[in-house]
């Protein structure tokens, strides 16, 4: 049974959360930005600086890159859901520590249990092992897909890895090539792993 009745709920429960500490030093909780009915959803780590100003994910030069990135492949902000697994930026943009993780990634999954994506893209090493429930880095796992409560997810590596690191750009670049040919049914599922179990999972 959920928590919740609708997304709009969970916003609302969100935008008033104190149930750990990162909510002391907010400017704004950074619930996520897009389309409700998206079939893509893309999951970042944390609020940055720009985000936590504006109250909306991927606003800075990351957020710049994965709204070319989803240009490319003729996609916009619009037609896809940005969340965060956590929803208030950390001190000085540290990795949030894993007990504000627990706490927190009900309302990603609450998120995706409303918005019902086809595929969800994690982006970076958290969303990923959250997602994927194993401890693996984003290097082995990009690209590669798998199936997670009935959904395909899509590990790719973050815009952010990115910028500091342009050779990863290549990359990025065909796993949003991957991703389109998924969603337009123009390709031949690999599925590297699959769990079906909701209650194994205790998500979505």
């Amino acid at each position: 049974m959920r928590d919740w009745e609708s997304l709009e709920d969970v916003y609302n429960e969100v935008l008033n959360c104190k149930k750990c500490a990162l909510h002391k030093n907010r400017t704004n909780a950074v619930f996520g930005s897009g389309n409700d009915k998206a079939v893509v959803i893309f999951i970042g780590e944390a609020p940055g600086y720009y985000e936590d100003l504006k109250g909306k994910p991927f606003v800075g030069a990351a957020g710049k890159l994965l709204t070319k990135l989803l240009k490319s492949v003729d996609l916009s902000r619009e037609q896809v859901y940005i969340a965060n697994v956590i929803k208030c930026r950390p001190p000085n943009n540290r990795d949030p520590l894993s007990g504000e993780i627990d706490i927190c990634k009900k309302y990603l999954y609450a998120q995706i249990d409303f918005i019902n994506p086809q595929i969800i893209c994690t982006l970076g090493n958290l969303a990923t092992k959250l997602i994927l429930k194993k401890n693996v880095g984003i290097t082995s796992v990009r690209g590669k897909l798998f199936r997670v409560g009935g959904r395909l997810v899509l590990p790719i590596y973050h815009p952010a890895a990115a910028l500091y690191t342009p050779s990863y750009l290549p990359s990025l670049e065909k796993d949003f090539v991957t991703m389109k040919r998924v969603l337009d049914k123009q390709i031949e599922l690999q599925i590297e792993d699959e769990v079906e179990s909701k209650e194994q999972l205790g998500l979505f």
